[in-house]
This record gives C-alpha cells, structure tokens and sequence, in this order.
C-alpha cells in the first residue's frame, strides 16, 4: 500500500499500510443534514481510521485505567509531604493558592502548587482520603497515554500510535508516578501535550497550536519549575525550520508562544512576588522569601550544578546524588525505571531522521521525530549530568517522548520493510530491546529468573523473521513484529505489574521489584521503598556496620515494623551508615529513617525522634502517630493556630494528616529554610497560636540561619516536656522559666 507521511498541509494524515486510506477527505455535514450521534462518534473514531482502531484506542485507555487504580489505597497517604498541603488547601483557599503547608499559611511546599490543585479539588469534593488525593494522577496518566496516542496515530497510523500508548502505560516509572502525589504525572502530561500541539503547528502553521503548546509550558512551569523549559530549545527550533510558513512569521508566532508560556507561567509568579510577605506564607525552600530566589537557586541551578543551598548535606556540589554520565540512564541506580526500550528508541530514532533526511523542510514525518526525539535526548543529557539533586522517578518525564518515538519508528520502518536497510535497523532495534532487556533482569536474578530467557530468545527469533519480513507473507512478518513487540515489552511490564502489587509511600520512591534500582551502584531494599541504598557509605564520620540492605548500614536506628500514618512502606530504607556525623543511633519507629544515626540535640529517638520522623528520618518519610499523641493534639486544637510545630515538613505532615488540624513545619522541608525566625516564633507563642513543640525532627540546624536549632534550644530551655506514647512534646502554654 502507498504510504501517506507527507501530504500537503490541509489534508488528511494518518492513512498508512497499517491502515486503508480514505477513498475522499471526510467531509462535514451540509446544512440541514443530520451528523453522527456523538456515541456512535465515541466509538467509531475517525472516518479514516481501520473499525478497529478507536475500540482498540478506548481498550488501551480502560486497561490503563484498571492498572493504575489496582490497590490504589496501598500507597496510603503517598509522600505526606505533598498530602499535607493538599490537606491544607483542601480547608484554606489561601493555602489552596499559595500552595501552603499547613491552613495556617505557615510556610509552602518548595515547589509552585499547580500540581496540588486537582488534588486539593477531588478532597474538598471527596473528603480526605488515599483515593480522593491519588485518583486525580492516576487520570492524568491516562490522558498522557491518550495525548501520545493521539500525537502518533495522527501522522504514523492506529498501530503505531496503540504501540506508543502500550510502551508509555507499561513503563515501570510511569505506572510508579501515575500513582503518586509528587508534581512529575501533571509535568509528563502537560509535556506531552505541548509536543503534541508543535507537530499540530508544524502541520498548518496555524499560530493558535503554537500559543496553546506555549501555554502547556507555561502552566507546567507552575507545576515543577524549570524542569518545564528543557524541551523548549528543540519544540521551539523545531517550528523555527519547518513550519510550513514565511520565516518572519514563525517567528512572530514563536513571540506570541513565548508571551503565552509567560502569562500562563508568570501570573501566579507576579502574584506571589507582589504580594506583601507578611500577609502569605514563607517560600518554602528559599533562604530569603523569594520564589525566583527558589525557582533560579534550589530548583534551578542548583539542580544542574549542585550547589543548593538549604538542600540535603547543605549543598555544594558534593555528588551524594549518584554517579552522572552519559550512560547514567542505564545505570543501576536508573536502567530498571525507565530504559528498558532507550536502546532501541535511539536507534528508531536515528532510521527515522535517516529516512526523512531528503524530504522537504516542512516534512511533517520529520518534524514528529525531531519534536519528540529531541525532547528525548535534551531531557535525557541534562539529567544524565546534573550534579545536584536527583531521583529516580524524574525519569518519568522520558516516558511519554520514549514512547512515541518507539511508536512512531516501529511504523516507519515496518512501511519500508521492503526495503533492506529497513528490515535490517528494525530487527536491530528489537535486539536491542531484548539484549537490554535480559541484561536488566539479570540485575535482579532472583525476580522471575527464567524471564530473561524467555526475552533473549524471543527477540532473537523475532529479529530474524523481522530481516525477512519484506520477503515472507504478511502473516508470517506480522508474527515475527508480534513477537518482537511481546518480547520488547515482557520485562517492563513485569516490573510495572510488581510496582502495582506494592504501596510507595515517602519522598522518594522507586518502581520495580526488590534490587531494581540502588542509589550509587550499592545494594538497596525493598522494590516499593525510600531511598536504594541511601548515601553510600552513610555520612561522615559514622560508625558503619552492616544494616539495612546496605552493604555498609549502621547500627540499624529504626524498627522494620515501623509504619507510616497509613500504614505502608514496611521497609526499612535509610541512608546505609547512619545518620548524622558523630550521632549514636537508637530504636526509632519509621522504617525510612537513617539506620543507627540521629542528630545531636535530637533527644531520645523513637516517635517524633529521629527514627519516627526526625533528623532524616523525617525527610524521607513521616513519623508514626500514637493513638495517645493524636487525642493530645486533638485537645482544644480550635484554640490554637497550629496545634503543634515541628522541625522538617515530614515530622508536621505526619501529625496534620493525622489530626487533621495545621503543624507548622518549622524550617521546610530540611528544617533549614530560616522560617520562622525565632523572634517570629516567640511571638507566636506568646500570642497564643501555637499548643506544642515536637521534640526531634527535620535536619535541625541545618541552613545559613540555624533557626531550627534556636527555636529547639530555647524550646527546651523554657517550657515543660510532656510524653505521649513514646513521643516527646513540649507544652507552649506552660512554661518552666521567665525566657
């Protein structure tokens, strides 16, 4: 059949050899004659496209949806971190805006609250609950599936664009973050989005894609900052060169995109900046009130060069976040979350820009892969070198541009499979599929140890029908795709299929079985849970002794039946050697606290301590609240704005998810944000607006301030410690001394 990649702008795209072209353009209805009913619409899709195609479309779409709903209230509360302020704005349309902590508009989260938004909405409608707070990302997953689908079908065919939405819903990270309250599932999807409607652009030159793609950006940078704009050199050169329009008017559309990115983005920037400090609530993650301050310092540069300061290990560029490199991606600490199919996109990607490479500038074929394998390559070299903070889930802004070019290049080459060149690359990418693949599950040998095999041995034998395929019948060449397909996708969706048999709860989270990823090459817990492996070789000058699956532990410095507020996240996954330098560890209750360590000046661990959500244990993940430090709190809690305050967002977040009522977290998310300042914080006591102080938590004294540090010290000095369970307080309301 004739292949249809590049009509002229204005007619109809997406007829290919996976598909019968239309024998006319679809026309739409005359005057006066009746259109198809919408439901009739639904489900027959577009009028070029096989019957097939659209049940197929909502099949994928429904099966996502099942997925990512299974056991959903595994994960609990999530990161308690994020809850919390969902939380907050759920009862307080200040903190709803600002993206507060606490209802009482102490301090925000370091990040703009965008991603908060649908989840404080779906509380405020459903109540506070694991479903009402992650329902919202497991929809937004979905329609990142739909969105690349849409973006491949539309130019490659139903089958390509069914492939791209099928390697999206079943990678590891992507079915990980969809589940999650983290802001990367509304980054993915409004990234998505915004590649999709440059190719639209691209198509027509019509400016209305265009501003619409510079909007997407704009609102994702009120989701997670900068790391919205790493896309923006290839989208925004990529129209420059091909749209099919005079140059001066690309580049008149690209300002009207940019002035678009910066309203949606910078309204809410504008607002937070102009409006007086001490009347909202502090930045949190800054040093000095500042969004720009945060978004250009901890959640900028900061991130590229590792100097963030307020950040864990106080920044400076100390490489406690894993090796950087080219080959990070397929890296232990990485290669099981998302590149299972990188290999064989790259060289999809590669065939695809080497069969485009003779067509007209406005070839839109070419465009699609410039578009969504430039996202691919950009995002992946900035976060193969950055030295700062990274995790393994921020991964999943891959997923989507990975997806689609292994959709859209898998299409390419099958319609020049009569071609030898063609037959041969396409063959080669589903090696490489398989050849990787058996590498990464060998990684994890004990997880479905015959599974590897079954990779290999089907991918070869795939390839090897695939070198034919333009010389076998068509039956024969589309069992040897089949199986190739099966074969590419068989251990990512195994590891997908174990991160929906587990909750995740904590900051920081990663998909897979037991071993899939350890932080810096060393050995980690269990497949649901906090950091892999931690720092290796734990923080300076701290006793190491074998603990909790590290090779180097510490005097393990939690309990590994700990649980979190809800429940989840029974591993023990702290940072392997203990905690903070020179800190003796005790017991503590969080299973994701800093094995053996503490930090000085902690007290007692356990509860509220280091090991129940203080010194790193509580950066990581929440304390666990007792029944009688909750009916504590709870006492006369409408008399007070805060009914306590707590050193470290995770420590409050705990105690406010399970109260209900706000914790000031002193300090941030570290506890090294310099907010309050203890004369702020002393008036608040005086004033009355604060009941009690949690003893431990957060880094403590951490920062350029050591506020934190002050506000304990003169805590302790001054009022009366009052037990709950095996949490300390202190009582502000009673106090031991004149201070």
């Amino acid at each position: 059949m004739t292949t249809h990649y590049d009509q002229p702008a204005g007619e109809q795209a997406g007829a290919t050899a996976w598909g019968p072209p239309p024998a006319a353009p679809p026309r739409a209805p005359e005057a006066g004659e009746p259109g198809r009913p919408f439901a009739r619409r639904l489900w027959r899709g577009r009028p070029e496209d096989p019957r097939w195609a659209r049940p197929a479309f909502l099949g994928l779409l429904a099966t996502t949806l099942l997925l990512y709903l299974y056991d959903l209230s595994a994960s609990g509360y999530a990161n308690s971190f994020y809850s919390a302020a969902v939380q907050a704005g759920s009862r307080s349309w200040k903190a709803f805006f600002f993206g507060s902590l606490d209802a009482g508009n102490a301090i925000t989260v370091d990040k703009p609250p965008a991603s908060l938004w649908p989840m404080e909405l779906s509380v405020r409608v459903f109540g506070l609950h694991s479903w009402a707070i992650l329902a919202p990302e497991v929809l937004m997953g979905v329609a990142t599936v739909a969105v690349v689908y849409g973006g491949v079908r539309r130019r490659f065919g139903p089958v390509p664009g069914l492939i791209a939405g099928a390697v999206l819903a079943l990678t590891p990270v992507a079915a990980l973050m969809f589940r999650f309250n983290n802001p990367d599932a509304m980054l993915a999807l409004l990234m998505a989005v915004a590649c999709y409607l440059v190719v639209r652009a691209v198509e027509d030159g019509r400016t209305k894609w265009l501003v619409w793609a510079g909007a997407a950006i704009g609102f994702a940078f009120l989701a997670k900052t900068l790391q919205a704009f790493l896309i923006l050199p290839p989208l925004a050169l990529v129209y420059a060169v091909c749209a099919p329009v005079p140059l001066k008017r690309r580049f008149g559309q690209l300002a009207a995109a940019t002035l678009a990115l910066v309203v949606s983005g910078g309204w809410w920037v504008a607002v937070v900046e102009l409006w007086p400090a001490s009347s909202r609530p502090y930045v949190g993650g800054s040093q000095n009130n500042s969004f720009l301050e945060l978004t250009f310092g901890y959640n900028g540069l900061g991130r590229l060069n590792g100097e963030e300061t307020g950040s864990v290990g106080g920044g400076g560029g100390t490489g406690m976040w894993g090796e950087t490199g080219w080959d990070r991606m397929f890296g232990s600490e990485v290669g099981g979350q998302i590149s299972w199919l990188l290999p064989a996109a790259l060289i999809l990607l590669a065939a695809g820009l080497v069969a485009t490479g003779k067509r007209k500038r406005t070839s839109v074929t070419r465009a699609s892969f410039l578009v969504w394998g430039g996202s691919l390559l950009m995002t992946t070299a900035v976060f193969s070198y950055m030295a700062g903070i990274f995790h393994q889930y921020y991964t999943v802004a891959l997923a989507p541009y990975l997806a689609a070019v292994t959709g859209m290049g898998a299409g390419l080459l099958w319609e020049k499979r009569r071609e030898t060149w063609a037959s041969i690359t396409l063959a080669a990418s589903v090696v490489a599929a398989a050849a990787w693949g058996y590498v990464l599950l060998d990684r994890t040998s004990d997880y479905l140890p015959w599974l590897k095999w079954l990779v290999l041995v089907g991918g070869l034998a795939a390839a090897l029908g695939l070198i034919f395929a333009g010389r076998i019948p068509r039956r024969l060449a589309l069992g040897a795709a089949a199986v190739g397909l099966v074969a590419a996708l068989a251990g990512p969706t195994a590891y997908t299929l174990s991160t929906l048999q587990q909750g995740h709860s904590g900051s920081i989270v990663t998909a897979g079985p037991a071993g899939a990823s350890t932080m810096g090459g060393r050995g980690g817990g269990p497949g649901g849970g906090g950091m892999r492996g931690g720092f290796p070789g734990g923080m300076p000058g701290q006793n190491q002794q074998n603990g909790n699956g590290n090779a180097n532990g510490g005097t393990q410095g939690q309990n590994p039946q700990g649980q979190n507020p809800q429940g989840q996240n029974p591993q023990g996954n702290g940072f392997p050697g203990g905690g903070m330098p020179g800190q003796q560890g005790q017991p503590g209750q969080n299973a994701n606290g800093f094995p053996g360590g503490g930090v000085p000046g902690a007290g007692r661990t356990g509860e509220g301590g280091m090991g129940g959500g203080g010194g790193a244990g509580g950066l990581l993940n929440g304390a666990s609240v007792s029944a009688a430090a909750k009916k504590l709190l709870e006492t006369n809690a409408s008399d007070y704005t805060w009914v306590a305050a707590s050193v470290g967002s995770q420590n409050a977040a705990s105690y406010q998810l399970a109260t209900g009522d706000p914790v000031m977290a002193i300090g941030g998310f570290n506890g090294t944000d310099p907010s309050p300042t203890l004369a702020q914080f002393k008036k608040y006591v005086a004033d009355g607006r604060i009941h009690y102080f949690i003893a431990g938590g957060g880094m403590g004294g951490g920062g350029n301030s050591g506020t934190s540090s002050q506000i304990s010290s003169w805590v302790q000095s001054n009022f009366k410690k009052v037990t709950a369970g095996s949490a300390t307080f202190y009582d502000l309301t009673r106090a031991t001394t004149s201070g």
